[in-house]
């Protein structure tokens, strides 16, 4: 995936809320993913399909752990105003109600996420391992599940937890095939042999 640099703005004050009218007028086409990092609105093509296949493993699994008042989402927005971020991740964990408080209706604030997963592809994987981790440790996300199909020394999963400022510590690291335990309120092992590798 290449992402599309669409404006140059950095947000504080009032910079946020043009920042979000941009990346809510910004025409892309369809199946397209349009994120603000870092004051940037971007524009990343569809993902391949082993990220799909990813993303459909990792949910089925989460769908069996969390709570009936709470949802995985695809396409949901996570506002991170201090760093200049509003990301799309490749999955969402957050309780139902988070989506209807007052606000915006086509995000929530990254902070009411339980889990964040970010996939990487392979011309952005920097923004995920790098960018978006430091927005969500800020955001105060509690855990973040990095699948890198495309670290240098072969595909890994790391959960981070923890956070503090922007950093998160590592829970847990591997490559695909090892077991990743994720704690509570998740509280299952994901069997990442399954993941196909690109």
């Amino acid at each position: 995936m290449s992402a599309l640099t669409v404006d140059h703005t950095t947000a504080s004050g009032h910079e946020w809320d043009d920042l979000v009218r941009i990346w809510q007028e910004t025409d892309a086409p369809e199946g397209c993913k349009v994120e603000i990092i870092e004051g940037i609105v971007t524009v990343a093509p569809p993902p391949s399909n082993a990220h799909n296949d990813i993303a459909d493993l990792v949910q089925r699994r989460l769908y069996r752990e969390i709570p009936e008042d709470w949802g995985i989402y695809q396409t949901l927005g996570t506002a991170v105003p201090s760093r200049a971020g509003l990301y799309i991740p490749d999955l969402a964990v957050a309780p139902r109600a988070a989506l209807y408080a007052e606000g915006s209706d086509n995000y929530i604030p990254a902070a009411a996420a339980e889990l964040v997963v970010e996939i990487t592809s392979k011309s952005n994987a920097s923004n995920d391992r790098i960018k978006k981790a430091a927005g969500y440790a800020q955001a105060g996300v509690p855990l973040y599940l990095l699948i890198d199909s495309w670290a240098p020394g072969g595909p890994t999963v790391t959960l981070y937890g923890e956070p503090k400022g922007d950093v998160y510590r590592v829970l847990r690291a591997g490559k695909f095939g090892d077991a990743i335990e994720l704690p509570e309120p998740f509280a299952f092992t994901l069997d990442t042999s399954v993941f196909p590798t690109t």
